[in-house]
């Protein structure tokens, strides 16, 4: 793939405490420094992709209220 066809190069100031652990990182896993960006962004862009509806999923599940009894409990508040 050539950069002209969708690929950005770019530079990132990096401390040096972080340069170190991803030089070890990289190491470790075999992989560059730029995939082991392009994996971190690309986790990073799909944690943000789920912060909608996915986030809360199951959030009421353990609750001893009844999900539906709240929510008719909420609405006769609004109708007082």
């Amino acid at each position: 793939m050539m950069y002209d066809d969708g690929i950005m190069r770019t530079i990132v100031d990096l401390p040096d405490e972080q340069v170190a652990a991803l030089t070890e990182l990289c190491r470790a896993q075999g992989i560059s420094r730029a995939e082991a960006m392009r994996r971190a962004l690309a986790e990073m862009l799909a944690g943000e992709r789920t912060s909608g509806r996915e986030s809360v999923f199951g959030a009421w599940k353990g609750r001893k209220l009844d999900s539906a009894k709240f929510v008719r409990s909420l609405r006769e508040e609004w109708e007082k």
